[in-house]
């Protein structure tokens, strides 16, 4: 289903407006009516809480906003029946706390039992006053704001709700930052003071996520400024990351994405990919419980990253380190060329979007079948040597890529290849 974009609003700012009249559009720019769930399906006294609410306030709403929702209890319950009712997916997410996903049309909307025996005292528990905001479906519309967070975003500023609710869960700590990013709202300075003093508490939480807080941070565009910081404040430590990188880290903003040829789709998936690799070695990647995949590309990355010590300029790198380099980057090589002088890596970026690129895309030739069929060779390590010599004269055009004749040329290279190896 096609949902229009919102237009970009300004924010609306606590003490220009009534409190009446900031609920009310606060409820518009919400658009219930366009929600997947109908509000008379929700019991009574529900409310919309949270990031909803928080960047309807702020006039950064998307289209198709997660809706959290807090009802008196019986979320789980609630979640699957309105999955049978609408045609959803119910996801239980935490049974103890009695938190619920319902995945219907695109929309994500979680549901959870009022914390406590009142929405005050539920939004009291909440991490940062920002997201302790609700607005009840009642009518007429009103905002709870029991923690002063609306004073907090018209200061323009990201303040805990206390100590103490930091501690609760540590991972509110580098939510803290990530967050302080996303909304581009620096932290309270008492706020700030307490995320640094228990940085280590960090380590408390599973890995798993940790790593999903860290991806995200690394995905805004300044991310790569709040892992640094994480870095440099010990929220990491616990954690394996890399001492070394908070100097890299620096360099990696979308400026230098962009300076190195990259396009806005190649740079939203680079750049996180970049900045996690640079900070999380492979080993810190097993801790955090991340995927083979992530550990493998991050031990690509940090490989060939380490290999620009030895020979900065890799233009100058020997044929089969360059090919072997190509091979092993294929997919990942814009995140590789963002640590490199933007004038290197421009002329780089161009050909890896060639996909016949023998160099950049390297391939054989001719595969193993071929090679046993016209030249009578069984599997083994030879064939294998055979191919990755054909694939080197192929990506340094030794063998034509667009010629009636290349099959012959790489039979005849093939032929003289065994040939020497006999003698």
């Amino acid at each position: 289903m096609h949902i229009p974009a919102r237009p970009r609003q300004g924010p609306i700012v606590a003490g220009e407006l009534p409190a009446d009249e900031q609920a009310r559009q606060v409820w518009r720019r919400l658009a219930p009516e366009g929600w997947p769930v109908p509000l008379e399906t929700l019991p009574a006294g529900s409310a919309l809480v949270g990031g909803a609410v928080r960047d309807a306030l702020l006039g950064r709403l998307s289209a198709q906003p997660d809706l959290d929702l807090v009802v008196p209890g019986g979320a789980i319950g609630l979640c699957r029946e309105l999955a049978s009712r609408l045609g959803g997916t119910a996801v239980v997410l935490d049974p103890a706390r009695d938190i619920a996903r319902l995945v219907l049309r695109g929309w994500t909307v979680d549901l959870a039992g009022r914390d406590g025996p009142s929405l005050e005292t539920d939004l009291r528990r909440r991490d940062y006053t920002a997201n302790a905001i609700a607005l009840p479906l009642d009518d007429p519309p009103r905002l709870q704001d029991p923690t002063g967070g609306l004073a907090d975003l018209a200061a323009g500023r990201l303040a805990a709700v206390s100590e103490a609710n930091l501690l609760a869960d540590p991972l509110r700590l580098l939510r803290g930052v990530r967050l302080s990013h996303t909304l581009a709202l620096p932290l309270a300075p008492r706020s700030e003071d307490w995320i640094r003093h228990h940085a280590r508490a960090l380590g408390q939480v599973s890995g798993e996520r940790v790593f999903t807080e860290l991806e995200k941070l690394a995905a805004e565009p300044s991310g790569h400024r709040g892992l640094a910081w994480s870095l440099r404040h010990h929220l990491l430590e616990s954690w394996a990351a890399d001492a070394t990188a908070a100097g890299p880290l620096e360099a990696l903003d979308p400026e230098q994405a962009l300076a190195c040829g990259l396009d806005g789709a190649e740079l939203r998936w680079a750049l996180p990919l970049a900045r996690l690799a640079t900070l999380l070695p492979p080993a810190a990647l097993g801790h955090l419980r991340a995927s083979r995949q992530w550990q493998q590309r991050s031990a690509r990355l940090r490989g060939w990253w380490q290999a620009l010590e030895e020979c900065p300029d890799p233009n100058a790198l020997a044929e089969p380190q360059r090919l072997q380099l190509h091979a092993d980057l294929a997919a990942e090589l814009p995140a590789w060329l963002l640590r490199l002088p933007a004038a290197m890596a421009r002329p780089w970026m161009e050909r890896w979007r060639q996909p016949a690129d023998p160099l950049f895309h390297p391939r054989s030739p001719l595969d193993g079948r071929q090679l046993q069929q016209a030249l009578k060779l069984p599997p083994g390590p030879v064939l294998g040597e055979l191919i990755r010599h054909l694939t080197q004269e192929r990506a340094f055009g030794r063998i034509p890529i667009a010629d009636p004749a290349a099959g012959a040329v790489a039979i005849h290279t093939a032929r003289a290849w065994m040939s020497r190896r006999h003698d």
